[in-house]
């Protein structure tokens, strides 16, 4: 659900997480208060993301892939209608949003998203305490990990191991493999290939869903800004229904690219359902050009929509090893940055390119998004986040086209471009990285 995977979604899911640690202690039934602190970006921006509305779902055992966010309004209303919610709907507790719920602007050590839970008995004697991280995409680590950044610990082994670009190409050249089909083999580690199949599947049919939602559902976003949503009526100018505003400008490809990716950024700004790829601020891009792919590319089919999303994972593999996905941490380019290369080196696999041209694709996708702040006006995901989706998938298709024009030969790695992103965002102000505090989330009026 949106309009932010670490800011919703990842805070729904550490609530949930928390509630379900009550469970596992014996302390569920003895719980009367609950105290939620939100720190850092969380603390500056996390109204206007829905973190408070996460948290208190999540107390209440629901998962953001899985509710349904029709019923949210509902849901939300009984809760501050009768100061109390239940703890993974078993056990009902007090709760008052103005003292239980505290948004902190200071941080906590390891991660500028933390989260604090504390839980109280019936005699205000402190039961536990607990802090949680979202480190971006929806991802959470708590205790000892969070120092690591952590996200599991798995022991599986895998055959194709790697952790840089450089260590992927090698891997495909000694084995004569693709990207897709090392991410594959990989992926069996855990489960069969149908599964992988069907799983992907499933993937892409969440996608397509949005696109279509958004297609169709007008009005203006929530949030105060009433920013007008606008691909229901783009697509109706696109496809005849209603005259173009302007027909001396042809219709192109790149006009549907915009299109579907506007539907995906206005779903997820709605609350929506979208898939978070790498995150949900930029959850507009892999639809966008997946769909360029299935509706404009010859021969596309679902076996090209697998190594497609396989290729993606690889890539954003590289970013969560070496980098980060996380906009409180290294500004868009974390975000949108990431998503356009990942697209990139996906769309010059799916249209033949080598392993090399998918690595020069990925690069030239995070190279021309260096230095990308994260400045959402008013904390919310709508302004400039939405176009910056658009934008971001026109830069995909793009890099991949340069990249397939050449031979995979070039002068800056992937590597290299990783390197840079996650130093470019460590010298980044902490005001240009999801506070709306720099940038045009403080410049808006005077434009």
């Amino acid at each position: 659900m949106g309009p932010s995977s670490s800011h919703t979604v990842g805070p729904m899911r550490a609530a949930m997480a928390f509630a379900g640690k009550l469970e596992q202690q014996g302390l569920l039934q003895s719980s009367r208060r609950v105290t939620v602190e939100l720190f850092g970006s969380l603390g500056a921006t996390g109204k206007g993301h829905g973190s408070d509305k996460a948290v208190m779902l999540g107390l209440e055992g629901e998962a953001p892939d899985l509710i349904d966010p029709a019923v949210i309004p509902h849901r939300l209303a009984a809760i501050r209608e009768n100061g109390g919610l239940r703890l993974l709907q078993r056990h009902a507790i007090a709760f008052n949003e103005k003292t239980d719920l505290l948004f902190q602007r200071k941080s906590l050590p390891y991660h500028a998203n933390g989260m604090r839970f504390t839980v109280f008995d019936a005699t205000g004697a402190e039961l536990v305490q607990a802090d949680y991280y979202s480190v971006g995409g929806g991802f959470v680590v708590t205790g000892p990990d969070a120092a690591a950044d952590k996200i599991t610990h798995d022991d599986a082994r895998l055959p194709y191991p790697f952790k840089t670009g450089d260590g992927l190409l090698k891997l495909c050249a000694a084995h004569r493999k693709p990207i897709s089909a090392l991410m594959l083999d990989n992926e069996k580690a855990w489960q069969s290939e149908s599964k992988i199949r069907e799983n992907l599947l499933h993937i892409w049919r969440v996608m397509q869903a949005c696109v279509e939602r958004g297609l169709r559902e007008e009005g203006t976003l929530p949030g105060g800004m009433k920013v007008r949503r606008r691909a229901a009526n783009l697509y109706r100018q696109l496809s005849g229904e209603i005259p173009r505003l302007t027909p001396s400008l042809p219709v192109g490809t790149m006009e549907w690219v915009n299109l579907f990716a506007l539907a995906v950024s206005e779903e997820n700004a709605a609350g929506g359902r979208v898939v978070t790829a790498p995150t949900n601020g930029a959850a507009g891009i892999i639809p966008a050009v997946l769909h360029y792919y299935w509706r404009f590319c010859d021969g596309a089919d679902e076996d090209g929509v697998i190594r497609f999303l396989l290729t993606a994972a690889a890539i954003a593999i590289l970013y969560k090893e070496n980098a980060s996905l996380s906009g409180a941490e290294v500004g868009c380019q974390g975000e949108v940055g990431v998503a356009c290369s990942m697209a990139a080196g996906a769309l010059a696999e799916v249209l033949g390119g080598s392993p090399e041209q998918v690595e020069n694709a990925a690069e030239i996708g995070m190279e021309h998004n260096l230095g990308l702040t994260c400045d959402p006006v008013g904390g919310l995901v709508q302004v400039p986040c939405i176009e910056r989706n658009a934008m971001g998938a026109v830069k995909a298709i793009n890099a991949a086209r340069i990249a397939l024009r050449g031979d995979g030969s070039h002068f800056v790695s992937l590597d290299k471009v990783i390197k840079t992103m996650r130093e470019t965002g460590a010298d980044m102000k902490t005001k240009y990285k999801e506070t709306s505090r720099g940038g045009l989330a403080v410049n808006l009026i005077e434009c």
